[in-house]
C-alpha cells in the first residue's frame, strides 16, 4: 500500500513538472512569436473602422488643401485688383499732370472812374447860420448871402469851375464889411462870392476847378465869429445876389 502511494505521488510529480515545462515552453514560444511579430514589417490587413478613419482623414486633408488653395487664389486676386487700382490712379495722375493748364480768364475791365461832380459845397462839416434875406442890425438892409459856420482855417472851395474876377481885402472891392473876399465868374454867366476869409489862395485872372481850395475861412470884416459868407450873383458886384441854397439845389448840391 505504501509503495502504491509513493508510486502515485511520483507519477503526479512527474506530470506536474511536465506541465510546468510545457507551460514554460509555451511562454517561450509565445515570446518568440511576439518578437518575431515585432520584427516583422509586413502590413497587417486593416480593419473596416481603420479604413473609414483613413478615408475621413484623407477627405479632411483634401478639403484643407482646397481651402488653402482658394485662400491663396483670393489673395492673388486681391493683389491683382490692388495693382490694377494703383495703375489706374497712376494713369489718372499722369493724365492730370499732362493736361495743359487752362488759359487764364480775361481780366474784367476796370470800372470807369466816377465822373467828377460838376458842382460842390463851398465848405464841409458846417452849421447853417444866417440865411439869405434875413433882416437885422448886422446888415444895412437884409442879408445878401448864406452863412455857413465853420472854424477858422477851414478850406473854402470853388463850387464850380471859373475865373477869379475879384480877390483881396475890402471885399475885393465890394466894401470892408466882407473882409477878405473872392468872386468867381462861371461859364453859365453867374458869379459866386466867398467872404470873411482869413487867408486867400487865389488871385484875379486865375482859372480854378470845381472843388479847388481858394481860401481859408475866418472872421474878417463885419463878422460876429468864424464863418463863410457865400453869395450867388448875376453880376460880379454887390447888390445882384440871388437866393443861394435854391441855386445850388438846382445844380445837385444840397445844403
Amino acid at each position: 500500500m505504501q509503495k502504491l502511494i509513493t508510486t502515485r505521488f511520483a507519477s503526479t510529480s512527474i506530470r506536474t513538472r511536465a506541465a510546468v515545462m510545457a507551460a514554460g515552453l509555451g511562454a517561450t514560444a509565445a515570446l518568440g512569436a511576439g518578437v518575431a511579430l515585432a520584427t516583422d514589417h509586413s502590413p497587417e490587413p486593416k480593419s473596416e473602422a481603420s479604413k473609414v478613419a483613413t478615408s475621413v482623414q484623407a477627405q479632411a486633408d483634401n478639403q484643407r488643401k482646397g481651402a488653402e488653395a482658394e485662400k491663396k487664389a483670393a489673395a492673388d486676386r486681391a493683389k491683382g485688383d490692388e495693382a490694377a487700382k494703383k495703375a489706374s490712379r497712376s494713369e489718372a495722375r499722369t493724365e492730370v499732370k499732362a493736361a495743359p493748364a487752362p488759359a487764364p480768364a480775361p481780366a474784367a475791365p476796370a470800372p470807369a472812374p466816377a465822373p467828377a461832380p460838376d458842382w460842390v459845397k463851398p465848405v464841409d462839416n458846417y452849421v447853417v447860420g444866417a440865411t439869405y434875406g434875413k433882416a437885422g442890425s448886422m446888415w444895412t438892409s437884409t442879408h445878401s448871402g448864406q452863412d455857413l459856420v465853420v472854424p477858422t482855417g477851414t478850406p473854402v472851395k470853388a463850387v464850380h469851375t471859373g475865373t477869379v474876377v475879384k480877390a483881396g481885402p475890402n471885399g475885393g472891392g465890394d466894401g470892408p464889411a466882407y473882409g477878405n473876399a473872392v468872386v468867381i465868374r462861371h461859364d453859365n454867366g453867374t458869379y459866386t462870392q466867398y467872404a470873411h476869409n482869413s487867408v486867400l489862395k487865389v488871385s484875379v485872372g486865375q482859372t480854378v476847378a470845381t472843388g479847388q481850395v481858394i481860401a481859408l475861412s475866418g472872421s474878417t470884416g463885419n463878422s460876429s465869429g468864424p464863418h463863410l459868407h457865400f453869395e450867388v450873383r448875376t453880376t460880379p458886384n454887390y447888390g445882384s445876389s440871388v437866393e443861394p441854397l435854391g441855386f445850388l439845389r438846382g445844380h445837385g448840391v444840397g445844403i
